[in-house]
Parts: structure tokens; sequence; C-alpha cells
């Protein structure tokens, strides 16, 4: 692509806040502590978690960039940045999670193949572009279409990331063309993150941003967008991000037989304390956040002091000074919600937490029945240990 090249090295890579965890160097991966993840409601950029599959895309001018739009359309066309900011902005609230987020706590389970995040492979950012609906638009793609005059069913999303697949192809991915012509669904091409124009980390110079869907179909570093009549058939869409049964092992796999994952589900964590803790007999507060897929929002947010056994309903917010309703226009539909709740403690315990949404979906108590080879979509109640200091004698 002219004015945007995928690097063949790590020599040209951005700077990095030093407070990140690194899980892996080559390629960049890295998440924020636990208690910096929840300090406010729109994760700052540099806290936001890094998630890459090689070398970041270096761009060389940016009045040469141009992203494609091919395939199944009468009227196939390129764009520059300056012409995709030329269609009404949009901006949304939503939050981003890896597909891997807990994945570490999967592994302890049994061994699974993946970067091992802990509970921080997930932010909430204000995202601000052009709607994908109106950008397919000028390609003679109207509002609310499910399959062009060519046939086409999918929008093919491909970066210029270099990253090796298996097939030593870009990363790629694609999601159901109603979906993208769907104002609701609110799928938009992204140039700023937070009020300020993406950085290379992010996307930069444009991305998608697919709300309440896994961030690996929210493709970085836009190289094309194709209109195809089947999904994507590329490797992170057909043998990567799908959910088997534990039973299923890498000796006895089919990819065919699953689809891939698109939704996130329903999930919660407790931030305000790590998986073991010591503390004084007293008042203990826990924060953390929820999320769910779909912008379907998050009803009820649970949390146990006692492993278990009884349940209190934490508070639920998102922006200070306004009460959060799920499903109420006033709030954030594809945004996280922040939780807090309280209790005295004066015995070692077990503090659990798990959220249900507003279709009823709640998290499955035990990770050992939802493992899966790949490690994701780990929703299970999240558990943390406190240990009360003994009174000296």
């Amino acid at each position: 692509m002219p004015g945007i090249r995928g690097p063949s090295d790590y020599f040209q890579e951005p700077p990095r806040h030093p407070s990140l965890i690194v899980n892996s160097k080559e390629p960049f991966n890295a998440e924020p502590s636990r208690s910096a993840l929840i300090s406010s409601y729109v994760t700052p950029v540099d806290l936001f978690y890094k998630r890459n599959h090689g070398p970041i895309p270096v761009v060389d001018d940016i009045q040469r960039y141009r992203v494609s739009i091919r395939g199944l359309v009468e009227k196939p066309l390129d764009l520059s940045l300056d012409d995709i900011k030329e269609l009404p902005k949009h901006v949304i609230a939503a939050t981003l999670q890896c597909a891997g987020n807990r994945r570490n706590q999967m592994s302890k389970v049994k061994t699974v193949r993946g970067v091992g995040w802990d509970v921080s492979a997930v932010g909430n950012g204000i995202w601000g572009g052009a709607r994908l609906s109106d950008v397919l638009e000028l390609v003679g793609i109207s509002k609310l279409t499910s399959t062009t005059t060519l046939g086409g069913r999918h929008v093919e999303f491909v970066s210029v990331d270099a990253c090796k697949d298996e097939n030593g192809g870009p990363y790629k991915a694609s999601i159901p063309l109603i979906q993208a012509t769907t104002c609701n669904a609110e799928v938009i091409l992204v140039y700023e993150m937070n009020g300020e124009p993406l950085n290379r980390d992010h996307g930069y110079p444009l991305r998608v941003i697919v709300p309440g869907v896994i961030g690996a179909r929210s493709v970085k570093w836009l190289d094309s967008i194709n209109i195809i009549a089947e999904e994507c058939q590329g490797f992170f869409m057909q043998k990567d991000y799908k959910v088997f049964p534990p039973t299923v092992n890498w000796e006895n796999i089919n990819w065919s037989t699953r689809r891939p994952q698109m939704d996130f589900p329903v999930q919660s964590v407790i931030c305000s304390l790590e998986d073991i803790n010591t503390v004084d007999s007293g008042k203990i507060s826990v924060h953390g956040y929820a999320v769910t897929g779909g912008g379907r929002g998050i009803e009820r947010v649970d949390v146990s002091f006692n492993g278990g056994k009884t349940w209190t309903e934490a508070s639920r917010y998102q922006k200070t000074g306004k009460p959060y309703v799920a499903d109420d226009p006033s709030s954030d539909k594809w945004a996280w919600v922040l939780f807090t709740a309280e209790a005295d403690v004066s015995e070692n315990i077990e503090i659990v937490v798990k959220a249900v949404d507003i279709a009823a979906n709640v998290q499955p108590e035990n990770v050992e029945f939802i493992w899966n080879l790949r490690g994701i979509l780990n929703n299970s109640w999240h558990r943390v240990l406190v240990q009360v200091k003994r009174s000296d004698m």
C-alpha cells in the first residue's frame, strides 16, 4: 500500500509506558496492572492493552495512504484518510477485550497456547471515525443490506500487519454485511482514540472498531476492505479464536467444526485486589469491571465475601454523577460498567464476583468446565483470596 508498510523486524517499534506488564516483547503484547486499569472509566491510551501479532507498521507518507474497497461491489474505490474524515464523524464509547483475557487462569487447569494474559487485556475507549455503513454507501451498498447485487454477504478487513500466520498472509477478519450496514451496530472506521489521533500501537492511521465483539475482529492498520460472498478464510478466522469443548486437543482438533467467535460473553473481574492479599481486619472494599458482548448491558453484579455461599449486589456506575441503567439511552451500551462493594472481614476469605447481563446470561462457576485448548473466553467466576493479619498477642 502506498504510504504505509509492514516492517520485517522490530527495530522501529513505538515507545510504550514503562508500567505496562509485558507478556511478550516480539511481538509486543502487554497489559496494565489491575489497579491502573480501573483508575478511570476511559482507559488512557498509554495504559490500554497492546495486542500485536507482528512488528508495528510504519506510515511513510500519510498523504499517500489509501484504503481500497473492492470485491463484489459495482463501484470499487480507493479512499484517503481525508476522504474518510469528510464523512460525518461518529463517536462511541466501547470496550475492547482480547479473546484471551484471563488466559493465565485457564492455563492453571491444563496447558493452553497463547499470550499469558492476566485480567487486563481489556480497555474502554472513546472512538471517533466514520460509520462503516456511510463508507459502504460510497461504493453503492445501501444501509440495511445483507447481500449485494453481486452476491457479497460479508465484509473483510485486511491489515498491512506483517504478522506471520501459517499461510504467510496478512492479518484479516470479517463480519456479516448486515452488521456492517446496520447503523445501530455502530461499526466504525476509526482515526481517533480518546479524542486524539490513533497512535501506532492502536492502528494508525485507520482501524475498524466492531463494538461488542472480541478484539480480534477490530482489525488495525487497514489496507483494504473487501466485500466477499463467504466469511473470511484467513488464519485468524478459520484456525484461531474458536471455542472447542474440553475434550478437544491439538491431536484431534477439526477447525471446520466450529464457527469463528464473535461476541464476547458476560464477564466481571475484581481489580482492586491481587489473587492473594493480606489485609487488616475490618472493612474491605472491592472494585472492578463488568462487560458483556452485543451491547446487551450489565443487569447486575454479584459479589460474595464467603466463597459463593451468600451474595451482595454491587453498586454499578459508568460516568460520574449519572446513574447506570443497563438498557437506557443515557448509558454507553458498548462500554464496560465499573462496580464496587464492601464488607467487614475478620477471617481469611475468598471473594468472588459474577455478572448478569440483560439477556440473563451469567458467568459459569468453574473454569474447568469451559477450558479450551486456545484458552479463550475465560469468563468463569473471578476469585481472589484475602488473608487477615493476625493480631499481636
